[in-house]
């Protein structure tokens, strides 16, 4: 008499029992049987869900290699062969010489997340037991039905999120081009004396970037991306408004661009010094690129990109009215540390957005400490830069490095 042959779903050895490993097993037993999966399309999908799923790129690779131990492509529950029985050191090769212990803990990754289900033997090997016609009577080791009966929720879930990623994708690009568009034309009119409140157009415009969320998910992106593009829309409105119509004239009479640069602002590509080198010669001229790459709001308002000093000097000009900065409190920072300096502050202070409260003021404060030769750019600007780098870190902690000067002091 042939005895039936039980199919375990308890672990070997110390390991309990998990609720995860009881559904997956409920769900392949409710599974018609002959369903069947295409195991490497199954597969993208499981890459395609895997932070849902909470998988490593190792534990794909370890699924990966227990599904190169089945011959088949397509996979149907039902079948006495679903079950694959790879030694340790075959599976470390196939995982690209993972060792034993980390394939453990991946495997465990994959049965905590419903693919896969342990049909351990009686002492813990991987083997299968043969009929006598030669065929697998019973096989100990991994069972890949979970993979199959979730197959069509796997595929649902991929499709979901690479949907979510085109709509992330599309989302970001419409607000890049609503910055744009903003920053140009907020330019324009400052270049042009257009009659309208800008700095209050620039605050609005600020205010609305300082409220990007940390996470870019589509429910968060979808209003800053409306209320960007419908603040462009006001300040194209006012910009169309204020424009004369057009003359035979009026082509080609832009003015020439002077060729004068500030001696404090090098536009030298390599002009790149150490941080101890900067702290002692506090004079030392700013980068043009390194400035571009720590300011990258200021890159925004300029004309012709930020390539020499004079482009750094230029939009600075147009920057200075719209954070409210007064003539007379620019004029006394330029006199107490220079164009340059005074512009690369400037850079400085539209970057940390609301972080400022009071630009003008601010930049009265550091003027002062400038004539008293208590002040240079260069602390502002590398702790700017290395709090940009320090993604990690919470948001209250981002500029609260001591080279920024207090707004009150």
């Amino acid at each position: 008499m042939q005895m039936p042959g039980l199919n375990p779903t308890a672990p070997f050895g110390p390991r309990p029992l998990s609720a995860t490993a009881l559904r997956a097993q409920r769900d392949v037993t409710l599974c018609p049987a002959g369903k069947a999966a295409h195991k490497w399309r199954t597969f993208r999908h499981v890459c395609e869900a895997r932070a849902e799923l909470r998988l490593s790129d190792r534990s794909l690779t370890v699924l990966n290699a227990l599904l190169s131990f089945h011959p088949d492509t397509v996979l149907t529950l039902g079948s006495d062969d679903l079950v694959v029985f790879p030694s340790n050191r075959e599976l470390s090769v196939r995982s690209h010489g993972i060792p034993a212990s980390t394939l453990r803990r991946h495997i465990a990754a994959l049965v905590d997340a419903g693919l896969i289900l342990r049909r351990d033997s009686p002492n813990g090997k991987r083997y299968a037991r043969r009929a006598p016609g030669g065929g697998i009577e019973q096989a100990f080791g991994f069972d890949l039905g979970p993979l199959v009966a979730s197959a069509d929720e796997l595929a649902d879930r991929a499709a979901r999120i690479i949907e979510e990623r085109r709509a992330v994708d599309a989302l970001r690009e419409q607000i890049t081009l609503a910055r744009r568009d903003i920053a140009k034309m907020l330019s324009f009119g400052v270049e042009q004396h257009v009659d309208a409140d800008l700095p209050a157009l620039h605050r609005a415009y600020r205010e609305l970037l300082d409220s990007r969320p940390r996470a870019a998910r589509r429910e968060t992106l979808e209003p800053l991306a409306a209320a960007l593009a419908e603040l462009s829309k006001r300040i194209l409105h006012i910009l169309e408004s204020h424009v004369a119509p057009a003359t035979h004239c009026d082509a080609g009479t832009e003015p020439q661009r002077l060729a004068a640069e500030d001696p404090n602002i090098s536009d030298t590509p390599g002009a790149e010094a150490s941080h101890a080198d900067r702290q002692d010669s506090a004079a030392s001229p700013v980068p043009v690129r390194l400035l571009a790459e720590t300011c990258p709001d200021f890159v925004d308002y300029a004309r012709h990109g930020l390539h020499t000093a004079r482009d750094v000097t230029d939009t600075a000009a147009i920057v200075r009215p719209l954070l409210g900065v007064s003539p007379s409190a620019w004029d006394d920072s330029c006199a107490a540390m220079g164009p340059g300096p005074a512009s690369v502050t400037l850079a400085l202070i539209l970057q940390r957005g609301s972080a400022i409260r009071n630009p003008g003021g601010y930049l009265r404060t550091l003027a002062r400490r400038a004539s008293a030769g208590q002040f240079s750019v260069w602390p502002m600007l590398m702790a700017l830069g290395a709090s940009q780098r320090r993604k990690d870190a919470p948001a209250a902690r981002k500029l609260s490095s001591p080279s920024f000067p207090d707004e009150s002091a």
